[in-house]
């Protein structure tokens, strides 16, 4: 066995986070939809940060009003949830494309998405320009406990996904005392 050297563009795969999620955001005329597996958990307040930038449609509308909603899709929405990141929302309306139903949120002016497991309304805490980061404070959480599919799917960085499967659980491990 050895190494052989990858190359460095590719080497963000082997780490990458947690599942392909949905961003929703509105501008003040419409609500746009934008797929992203760029984000991370920092804190359990809960915060979260998430890259983008001026490049993505929705970075004005988050820029602007200062929130969004986070959506997570499960495994039988990834088609759908692929091709609303293949387009821009500047020419397309997402929700009525891929046929995904607004609900209203509780505190921001941005809709929940009704077909995703679960998702979390945030406001912009503050936004990193040089690496392009938003930090995102969740402000209320929705979650449909009816929902039989919950598998989530996470991005490999090439165009393929490894969708969660068994869960096995070891919190006696952490109440333990380790002499």
């Amino acid at each position: 066995m050895g190494f052989k050297e990858l190359p460095l563009g590719k080497a963000f795969m082997l780490f990458e986070p947690g599942p392909v999620i949905l961003v929703v955001t509105n501008d003040g005329k419409k609500s746009n939809l934008m797929t992203i597996s760029w984000h991370m958990v920092t804190d359990f307040t809960p915060q979260l940060a998430l890259t983008t930038g001026p490049w993505n449609y929705s970075f004005e509308a988050l820029m602007k009003t200062k929130e969004c909603v986070l959506a997570v899709p499960t495994i039988d929405l990834a088609e759908k949830v692929v091709r609303v990141g293949a387009c821009s929302g500047k020419d397309t309306d997402k929700f009525k494309q891929f046929e995904l139903t607004p609900l209203p949120a509780g505190e921001v002016k941005v809709p929940l998405v009704a077909e995703c497991l679960a998702c979390l309304e945030c406001r912009v805490a503050n936004y990193l320009e040089e690496p392009g980061i938003f930090i995102l404070t969740g402000v209320r959480a929705w979650i449909d406990e009816e929902r039989v599919e919950r598998r989530t799917f996470h991005a490999k960085g090439d165009g393929t996904f490894v969708v969660d499967g068994e869960t096995i659980n070891l919190r006696h491990l952490m109440e333990e005392k380790i002499p």
